[in-house]
């Protein structure tokens, strides 16, 4: 296995190169720049800047330097200094700007992949067990309209009836007069008041999906001869269950992972946008709006790396869980 690793880990390198390559280039695909961008709403608002400002500004960014030479000075800055360059939009660091709501995107996704979990095995496993039941119905039911609603409607549904029925707003991580404030108790506690909702919002879909994938997986080990044997030789039905073919249907838990790391970063742009959530998507929304090409490609280059991450983690988790795979 260790050498399985060594030799993903080597092809990592060139697989990460390729992909920054063509997202910077994805990225200048538009056509103009921030620049352009920038102008634009100058004039919509009736101002105007004259051409040695925007010499300025092309030179200071490198806007005018062919699409390779801007492409090779930041991926130099990302791997000898760690620098991913200036946002042209905020006037920032993007190291700052990525790390200052990352704390708050990591902590949403990681809940809320628990959430899921924690939900979604025990229904998934009751459903297969007691197949055609009115708890199985029930679960398929809610299973269905979960895969099936949205979740920036979700969201917005759960906004209107909070404050129409209880004349609270449930949008962002804080109360106003919280926003602002320094951390205490009481801030926490409002903080956790309003942590549920992003993180029951965004584990809808993926638990009903989840029910249903574990139910289906779960049904199809149940008749296998394996499992007849264990119970003819008087394994205990709660103990058969769980230890042999709940543990074989866990692979789709085990294989999201490969998906659940880049969701770190990028998070769900259009449910957090409109729950007004201080984490990364509305930032990547913005940045590709407004073609803010470092701000963008950065963004872009992680969610890419912790894709490959991912990946391996999931197939390493994946060979441990389930002795039937192999790396040959």
């Amino acid at each position: 296995m260790l050498l399985y690793i060594l030799r993903r880990v080597f092809y990592m390198v060139p697989t990460l190169i390729v992909i920054s390559i063509i997202s910077f280039v994805i990225i200048q695909l538009p056509p103009g720049d921030y620049l352009t961008t920038y102008v634009a709403e100058l004039v919509s608002q009736g101002e105007t800047v004259n051409q040695a400002t925007l010499d300025q500004l092309k030179q200071r960014y490198g806007l005018g330097l062919p699409v390779y030479q801007q492409y090779l000075k930041w991926i130099g800055g990302i791997l000898l200094r760690g620098d991913f360059g200036q946002s042209f939009t905020w006037g920032r660091p993007v190291n700052e700007l990525i790390w200052d709501r990352l704390f708050f995107t990591m902590l949403i996704t990681f809940l809320t992949v628990m959430f899921v979990w924690i939900v979604s095995l025990p229904i998934g496993v009751y459903s297969a067990v007691r197949q055609y039941s009115l708890g199985d119905y029930l679960a398929t039911f809610f299973g269905f309209l979960g895969l099936a609603t949205p979740d920036f409607l979700l969201g917005l549904v759960l906004m209107y009836f909070a404050l129409k029925v209880f004349g609270q707003s449930v949008g962002g991580l804080f109360s106003p007069e919280y926003q602002d404030a320094p951390w205490s108790l009481a801030k926490i506690r409002d903080f956790l008041n309003h942590l549920w909702i992003p993180i029951v919002i965004l584990g809808t879909s993926g638990t009903a999906g989840l029910i249903r994938i574990m139910r289906a997986n779960l049904l199809d080990e149940l008749h296998k001869p394996y499992v007849t044997t264990a119970r003819a030789k008087g394994v205990p039905e709660r103990t058969l269950i769980w230890r042999y073919p709940v543990r074989v249907a866990l692979n789709p838990f085990v294989s999201t992972i490969g998906w659940t790391l880049p969701s770190l970063v990028s998070g769900s742009i259009i449910v957090s946008v409109v729950l007004n959530l201080p984490t990364t998507g509305p930032l990547l929304l913005q940045a590709l709006m407004q073609q803010d090409m470092y701000l963008a490609g950065s963004f872009i280059l992680i969610v890419s790396a912790l894709t490959v991450v991912g990946t391996l983690i999931s197939d390493v988790l994946l060979a441990w869980l389930d002795p039937r795979i192999r790396f040959e």
